[in-house]
């Protein structure tokens, strides 16, 4: 019996997460392997970055935990070599306190969080919880990114291989992260695999449209508010802040948010705490933020509507997400996924795009990106009783089409030829000439529509806020 008792003990002790602690200061030290011990962990330390690193190679880890001065280097380079060579094993950094430089720059190369000294103890056991959560880094199958369970961004193309590969390495931080890109190019989408591969995956993902919310309810609905604290406050509410707590809150079209609740967003940002309508006391709050904005959010700080030190807490990493134009080698993967998940959903035979169909569909520029092949799918579904997709079928509306150097490009002439009539102005820069095609054709489909910009929208095969910003690009509005 006692043999057994040992043997247990045995598989308890090996089964024990180890940590790696490198530190010069032997409290530090101390304290830390003291509180990682009553936390059942096993832990290892060294005083200098070539000690850690022979640690590593000989000793498998689940998390390491480094200061930023270090004896015969700087803690950066600890973090980038084991982002490089130990990918699995998450890296914390204990800074000086109000030293927030040291802490991006850590977050930036590969750091899944850090701790500011003095060392909270909590902090330090949240962190640790929440570093051996992390789910195990998966190997990409080529154009399927994860596994098929997992949201996924579609693709083959140089450009999506690398922004499937950036999003794990996002996942395996806690940094703040602003996702840049045109509208509909799957912003969400990215935020959410963030979410769904990050040590929070299994708390909540809470998406916020910070445009779609009226200017006088912003405040109750970013944090909550006690019952009573108002007319019409029937019953205590939690508000985005609190119900993403220990997850994931992703603030869409965050460049909408006006100045006055910027300043607040910015005060609950920086100090975890926020306090509901009518209550007299704060709560804290555990949540990563994920932002995004189809807009130049750069710009929008150097035209002062949007506060410089609000950009910086939320531009700690940026995502940048291409446009479907950009890849156009990976529309037919997309555009057959799309398919597939329509007619299953209908219940129809699996449709297919003929070739020339797909030809046209690769060289249309898609302004409104996935979301507009998607719409423009889905409408072709409900209209075409085959299973044979063509040209007819897909009502794409009239553009230019750019000959690519590939193997379809005497195809493509021909397509051009029978479905879209193409200009060329030799007089104007190629992108001067394009936003021209693409003024001319907003101001015709609103002048159709009597200015309805629903209808124009509709007409031009893109959504009414893709609408919107190609106007105001443009110099159209009112």
């Amino acid at each position: 019996m006692s043999i057994d008792n040992e043997r247990i003990n045995l598989q308890k002790k090996t089964l024990s997460p180890r940590i790696l602690v490198v530190d010069d200061e032997p409290d530090i030290i101390e304290l830390l392997e003291l509180t990682l011990a009553r936390m059942g962990m096993e832990v290892s330390s060294a005083t200098c970055i070539h000690d850690a690193k022979a640690l590593l190679q000989s000793h498998s880890f689940q998390l390491c935990l480094t200061d930023m001065r270090l004896p015969d280097g700087n803690g950066l380079e600890l973090v980038k070599y084991i982002s490089q060579h130990f990918a699995d094993v998450p890296t914390a950094v204990i800074t000086a306190y109000g030293t927030t430089e040291n802490a991006v720059a850590a977050l930036k190369a590969g750091a899944f969080d850090y701790l500011p000294k003095p060392v909270s103890l909590k902090q330090l056991r949240d962190l640790v919880k929440s570093a051996l959560s992390l789910p195990p880094v998966k190997i990409e199958s080529a154009g399927q990114g994860e596994i098929s369970q997992q949201r996924t961004l579609l693709g083959e193309s140089e450009s999506m291989r690398q922004l499937r590969v950036t999003i794990d390495k996002l996942s395996r931080s806690q940094a703040a992260v602003y996702i840049s890109g045109e509208s509909g190019s799957g912003k969400e989408l990215a935020a959410k695999m963030i979410h769904e591969r990050s040590a929070r995956h299994k708390q909540p993902f809470v998406a916020v449209n910070c445009g779609a919310i009226p200017e006088n309810l912003m405040e109750s609905e970013f944090f909550g508010y006690k019952k009573g604290a108002f007319t019409g406050a029937e019953k205590d509410h939690d508000g985005f802040f609190l119900t993403a707590h220990g997850g994931t809150l992703f603030l869409d079209e965050v460049a909408d948010l006006p100045l006055t609740m910027q300043v607040k967003l910015l005060r609950v940002i920086q100090e975890k705490q926020v306090r509901r309508i009518g209550d007299a006391q704060e709560k804290s709050i555990d949540v990563r933020i994920i932002s995004a904005t189809h807009k130049k959010l750069n710009h929008c700080v150097a035209m002062g509507q949007f506060r410089q030190d609000l950009y910086y807490r939320l531009n700690v990493i940026e995502l940048n997400m291409p446009a479907l134009r950009e890849m156009r080698e990976d529309i037919p993967l997309i555009a057959e996924a799309i398919l597939e998940k329509h007619c299953q959903e209908t219940n129809r035979p699996i449709c297919h795009i003929k070739k020339d169909a797909m030809i046209m569909l690769k060289n249309y520029d898609f302004p409104g990106n996935v979301r507009e092949l998607e719409n423009v799918l889905e409408r072709t579904l409900a209209l075409c009783s085959d299973v044979d997709i063509g040209i007819e079928e897909l009502q794409l509306p009239n553009q230019k089409l750019e000959a690519t150097p590939n193997n379809d490009a005497a195809e493509v002439t021909q397509v051009s030829a029978t479905a879209i009539q193409v200009r060329i102005d030799h007089n104007l820069p190629l992108q001067d000439y394009l936003d021209k095609l693409e003024k001319d054709s907003i101001i015709k489909a609103l002048n159709e529509s009597r200015y309805n910009r629903t209808k124009a929208a509709k007409t031009l095969g893109i959504t009414v806020r893709s609408l919107r910003y190609r106007m105001e690009r443009l110099g159209l509005n009112d």
